[in-house]
């Protein structure tokens, strides 16, 4: 994609609309690791803004509601100081965040940018970003967040850029939310308070210690790679979970009569009545709602991230000894005892890596790979953060983010954040996007699909070949709509 394909009209500091209360935030063990992360970069496709708003006054307005965001997360408006022990602090001085303008050229319009089911991601999706390939341990001399607002033919683009040494996704998302929230009804309270206390298992003495000049990302960048959005309907991903749970389901009346309908058809195809009555969908529902072992039940995600890793692993083609190993993010938040407050801001993820040969993989069915992630999921408790923390306390060291053998892949984000309730006052979402942070081959990331009814949309990021291999996969594929 050429670069002439955006123009900056304009680019600012936004400063929030009051003064920090909070001095100083300690980056905690959860943060620390990400300084060699790129930015997050978000954003979300709405529709052209009323006719009676000019661009000009929408930018103006959105300025002023980013103003007022920043009251409440004044963490956001400030920078990165190293003091002399080695810890890395946000100052929280109210030194704002970048505010960018462009234009998209003409030629940009929603429905070129959109692809149909058979195209990558548009590549101008990567410029409606500011910070592009920037580490997060520049946040010692660049803003720790930017908003780049790309007015294009007949919509706008809203990106956020976000220090990853500052926020993980959940804290990510309830800023965008907020900065929404806020435009839409020129708030000043807001619903749900991020939460600031440091006081938490999280808090360490550990000094991570970095060479001169700072951190590098842990992964090339360089690599040629493709990128696609697969949507999976909330009936494909009842099939998926039927499918990883059968053992555990086998007693159930309606397995037999659901069995027939998954297993022996050969597509994803519509919805399916028994009866002239229930949909396949209402069946699986009511399985799942009736299945007294809800312990040990595979979930939805966990289910389609199987199938994912066992279609990515058969497309890759590994020699049959070959170790592959699907990394999954998850939140520690609800996880340790006491709880973290739900708003909590910061990194709180550990990740959770699972490892099979590829023949152990590829020769069992999907119930045998969900398994093995549901496991590990429900085995990551209290005790299990407090011994990551543990030993990261004891070898102080950088997230490793990329796919070192080849055979490797990292599930970021989750369908569960409200990508599409960000409303800035006239309508939701047509589509959310990311930009080229920290992505390489094998790097998936899983957005609720925009029907928010179990749905769900995996952005794909594969080397050439294997994302062909991977659009060849049936198995896969059957389940894509």
């Amino acid at each position: 994609m050429p670069s002439s394909s955006i123009t900056i009209v304009s680019k600012c500091t936004v400063y929030p609309a009051e003064k920090s209360t909070i001095k100083s935030l300690k980056l905690s063990v959860s943060d620390l690791p990400m300084l060699s992360c790129h930015y997050i970069q978000k954003g979300v496709l709405l529709t052209q803004p009323p006719s009676s708003t000019t661009f000009s006054d929408l930018v103006s307005y959105l300025k002023t509601s980013l103003s007022a965001t920043l009251r409440h997360f004044p963490a956001l408006a400030g920078r990165f100081h190293t003091d002399p022990d080695g810890h890395v602090r946000i100052l929280c001085n109210d030194a704002g965040v970048e505010f960018i303008h462009a234009k998209a050229n003409r030629h940009l319009n929603i429905h070129n940018i959109l692809p149909n089911d058979l195209q990558d991601v548009h590549g101008c999706f990567k410029e409606f970003f500011a910070f592009d390939r920037t580490i997060s341990y520049s946040g010692h001399f660049k803003p720790l967040a930017a908003v780049q607002v790309t007015e294009l033919a007949d919509g706008v683009f809203i990106g956020c850029s976000v220090n990853h040494a500052v926020t993980d996704g959940t804290s990510f998302w309830h800023f965008f939310n907020t900065f929404a929230e806020i435009s839409k009804g020129g708030k000043i309270k807001i619903s749900k308070s991020p939460d600031f206390s440091r006081d938490t298992v999280f808090d360490s003495p550990a000094v991570l210690k970095f060479p001169a000049g700072g951190p590098k990302v842990t992964f090339s960048g360089d690599e040629p790679l493709r990128e696609r959005i697969f949507h999976f309907s909330r009936e494909a991903i009842l099939k998926m979970k039927f499918r990883a749970n059968t053992g555990i389901l086998k007693n159930n009346k309606l397995t037999a009569t659901t069995n027939h309908e998954i297993l022996g058809k050969q597509s994803n195809d519509s919805l399916k009545t028994v009866n002239g009555d229930l949909t396949l969908t209402a069946i699986l529902e009511s399985l799942f709602k009736n299945n007294s072992n809800r312990t040990g039940e595979i979930s939805s995600f966990q289910s389609l991230s199987a199938q994912l890793w066992r279609s990515v692993t058969r497309a890759r083609n590994l020699a049959p000894t070959k170790t592959t190993t699907f990394r999954m993010a998850v939140n520690c938040r609800h996880r340790l005892e006491p709880r973290l407050d739900p708003y909590y801001f910061g990194n709180a993820i550990q990740s959770i890596p699972t490892s099979a040969t590829a023949e152990e993989l590829l020769s069992r069915d999907l119930s045998w790979g969900a398994g093995l992630l549901h496991k590990n999921v429900v085995a990551h408790s209290d005790a299990t953060v407090r011994r990551g923390v543990a030993g990261w306390e004891s070898e102080p060291r950088l997230f490793p983010l990329g796919n070192f053998d080849g055979a490797s892949i990292t599930m970021g984000s989750s369908p569960r954040f409200p990508m599409y309730n960000n409303d800035f006052g006239w309508g939701r979402p047509l589509a959310v996007r990311s930009g080229r942070a920290n992505k390489f081959d094998g790097k998936i990331s899983a957005f609720p699909g925009r029907e928010e009814n179990g749905s769900v949309d995996l952005e794909v990021v594969l080397a050439p070949d294997t994302m062909a291999a991977l659009e060849d996969d049936f198995e896969f594929m059957q389940f894509v709509s």
